[in-house]
């Protein structure tokens, strides 16, 4: 076997997984959430950077009001979903830096005094997170239903803060009935791996 994931495992995060469109209404509980982190957090980030940040919506207001934001065809997608998060990189991740990468602290200054280089690194990092974000609810037997349809610098205004940049919103609960599209092709490994 080259791979030494159990098999069940590789299906629930990668082969049987599958981008979610509908949701049972059974809740996703702050635990789930927790433990979703505790797992995801050991993703790699550039100098221990980890830009990523993540708001819950939970109150039926702030639900209303991401809704707006949302294109037309993900609003009842959003609104009917048991738990929302909005991923967003942090441009101010430096100042945490001289505590989590200790081996050079003068990174935060050396590396990030400037907010472009900031914006690029959070922007590439916390993509990085989102992406083990989603594994990590696919891993606690939930779905994820990631969507960049969504006017970001509406949710940034709404719920952020300019040093906060939206990269996608993720609906989270166990999939409900028709929740998935057919699975759509994939490169093969020929079409994407080269050898030099």
């Amino acid at each position: 076997m080259p791979l030494v994931l159990d098999p069940a495992a590789q299906d629930l995060l990668f082969r049987e997984a599958r981008t979610a469109n509908t949701f049972t209404d059974e809740p996703v509980t702050d635990e789930q959430v927790q433990a979703i982190y505790d797992l995801v957090k050991y993703g790699p980030t550039a100098f221990n950077q980890t830009p990523l940040r993540v708001t819950l919506v939970r109150s039926p207001e702030a639900r209303e009001r991401l809704v707006r934001h949302m294109a037309e065809g993900n609003q009842p997608k959003t609104a009917a979903a048991p738990l929302v998060a909005i991923l967003s990189a942090d441009n101010e991740f430096h100042e945490e830096l001289p505590a989590l990468f200790p081996a050079f602290p003068q990174a935060k200054d050396l590396f990030f005094s400037e907010r472009p280089a900031r914006e690029g690194a959070a922007a590439l990092n916390a993509a990085l997170q989102a992406a083990y974000f989603i594994i990590g609810v696919r891993a606690a037997g939930l779905a994820a239903g990631p969507m960049t349809g969504v006017d970001l610098e509406g949710v940034r205004k709404e719920f952020l803060d300019d040093d906060h940049t939206p990269l996608m919103v993720v609906n989270i609960g166990k999939p409900g009935e028709d929740a998935w599209y057919p699975r759509s092709p994939r490169l093969a490994y020929d079409e994407v791996v080269t050898t030099v």
